[in-house]
């Protein structure tokens, strides 16, 4: 009796928790997908001298990454606009200053011939140097244009030999723009410095980095990346908060980049209608070392300076960014002028207590990325303290009430089973 009644009660409290989630009002999109535009992948192959190592498969890393290449090519979705770059592919000499200049696009981006493609692609043989930072520069060139996603997938087997150009400020240059181009590395038979480069290019823009060892891997990862690609995305709009609220730039619904200094406040501006609600959230990431311990805080602020609403988050190392966020709802007005009322003007503050680590350049800011929504908001301002159910509260009620009696119901009926067996 005791486990039937036990299961009564644990139907009754799902019940109660789906009745929650389904109250709980759904947040407008922050932006619309821009599944119309069309995604363009630049594919940045180092064919440097030591691509000619054999130890892929028993073949050499050249051999490997042709093979992954012609796969790819073959799998390529129609909607993507696809190009190939490569770097030290043509110069075989000493010349440093020479070699660091060695990238070309071998297949220019636009809708793919894979004939042709797989053509050029044959044709490549190990050669030079590894001009990281001067083909991430070029590659980010090839994708202008468009509203659709930018995506450059670095595969390499060694670090970049064209100090001081370093590719890791390349990358983080490329971020900073607000372009919403994503740039992801692979590295083939990895070191510990060539992971570390790797890692920290794929980081400053949002990306990913993956070690590859085996041609299958190569193949399957860079067919993922080039799929990911021809998925709808919310492309960010690039803006820039002031020092205050009344130099701030007003921001309507949508998703927006910023840079931030370590330990600087930015301030936006959002318009708001009696009977909307204001949802907005942030996220800043460490692209570069920081100490542990930090935190980043968001607040409403009324233009006299009265703080409305915050939310704040802290962290201790363990993850490389911070994100918090925050609602505000604007009652209606009881009044019956018909004069349409004035928005109110509400101050976004963003702050961050990031630090450095010694030695670690201050600039460019950190990337900072800003949600703004603002939607019709609920019907009674009550609802709003609710924990979010809205008017589910009717529905959770009575699904409380029901499983409650439900229980009484199954409860009887075992005692009154249990009596008869006893009596018979």
């Amino acid at each position: 009796m005791i486990r039937t009644q036990r299961l009564a009660a644990g139907v009754c409290a799902l019940l109660a928790a789906l009745a929650a989630g389904l109250a709980f009002p759904v947040a407008a999109s922050a932006g619309e997908p821009t599944g119309e535009a069309t995604p363009k992948v630049d594919l940045v192959l180092d064919v440097s001298g030591s691509m000619r190592t054999r130890d892929i498969d028993g073949g050499t890393r050249m051999a490997a990454a042709k093979q992954a290449f012609n796969e790819v090519l073959d799998a390529t979705p129609e909607e993507v606009q696809l190009g190939i770059r490569t770097l030290g592919a043509n110069y075989a000499g000493n010349d440093q200053k020479t070699g660091c200049k060695d990238t070309a696009q071998l297949y220019p981006v636009s809708t793919l011939d894979r004939t042709e493609a797989k053509t050029a692609v044959a044709t490549l043989s190990p050669t030079g140097w590894t001009p990281i930072g001067p083909a991430l520069l070029k590659a980010a060139d090839d994708l202008e244009g468009g509203d659709g996603s930018k995506r450059i997938v670095l595969i390499s087997d060694g670090e970049d030999t064209c100090a001081p150009l370093d590719p890791c400020e390349v990358a983080r240059e490329i971020a900073a723009k607000g372009i919403g181009m994503t740039i992801d590395t692979l590295g083939l038979v990895p070191n510990t410095k060539m992971r570390k480069q790797l890692s920290c290019i794929a980081e400053a823009t949002g990306g990913t980095y993956t070690s590859v060892e085996h041609t299958d891997e190569l193949t399957d990862k860079v067919n993922q990346l080039v799929d990911r690609a021809a998925d709808p995305v919310v492309t960010p709009v690039a803006t820039e908060g002031a020092a205050q609220c009344t130099d701030a730039p007003t921001l309507k619904s949508g998703l927006y980049t910023d840079r931030e200094e370590f330990g600087q406040a930015r301030w936006y501006r959002v318009e708001v209608m009696a009977g909307q609600e204001l949802r907005a959230s942030v996220s800043v990431a460490a692209d570069r070392s920081v100490n542990p311990d930090y935190g980043t805080l968001l607040r409403a602020v009324t233009v006299h300076g009265r703080e409305i609403v915050r939310g704040e988050a802290a962290g201790n190392g363990r993850t490389d960014v911070a994100s918090t966020g925050l609602r505000y709802a604007k009652p209606e007005r009881d009044d019956d002028d018909s004069d349409k009322p004035a928005p109110e003007t509400v101050c976004l503050q963003v702050t961050n207590s990031f630090s450095a680590s010694s030695g670690v350049k201050t600039t460019p800011g950190l990337p900072l990325e800003l949600t703004v929504d603002v939607v019709d908001g609920p019907s009674h301002s009550s609802d709003v303290a609710s924990f979010g159910l809205g008017r589910g509260w009717w529905l959770l009620g009575a699904l409380v009430l029901v499983g409650f009696l439900a229980g009484l119901l199954w409860g009887w009926v075992s005692r009154w089973r249990i009596a008869v067996w006893r009596t018979n």
